[in-house]
């Protein structure tokens, strides 16, 4: 069986190393974007951030709603190209099965999120 026949959410805490993600992050009113990437977690930072301009950055897409690890950096590159050809209902089943509340899956793993400290400094500012 493949990695593309085998589909498996995980976690960061079971994620091994060297693996690629292919991911979702999606906006507060649910807008979806598609990504592969090497560090998981340093492309959340990043979208976190929005230190690239492009799509997520203009329409907030931050928050890591569904992920995948694969070893072989062709299956993830497939993955993210399947994904991207599904209809939008697909997807947010693919989300709801394993993130019915559309959760933030990256929310601990950094001290600080961005939303926080906009919120922080603006009552400090007030």
């Amino acid at each position: 069986m493949s990695l593309l026949e085998d589909h498996r959410p995980c976690t960061m805490l079971t994620m091994p190393d060297g693996a690629y993600s292919t991911y979702i992050v999606a906006s507060r009113s649910q807008t979806l974007y598609i990504g592969v990437t090497g560090n998981l977690q340093k492309r959340m930072f990043e979208h976190k951030w929005k230190e690239h301009d492009g799509f997520t950055e203009r329409y907030n897409c931050d928050r890591l709603v569904w992920f995948e690890t694969h070893q072989d950096i062709q299956d993830a590159i497939a993955r993210e190209k399947q994904l991207k050809g599904w209809r939008r209902e697909k997807k947010i089943a693919l989300i709801e099965k394993s993130n019915p509340a559309w959760l933030d899956l990256s929310r601990d793993w950094y001290d600080v999120e961005p939303a926080d400290l906009k919120r922080a400094t603006d009552r400090m500012l007030s």
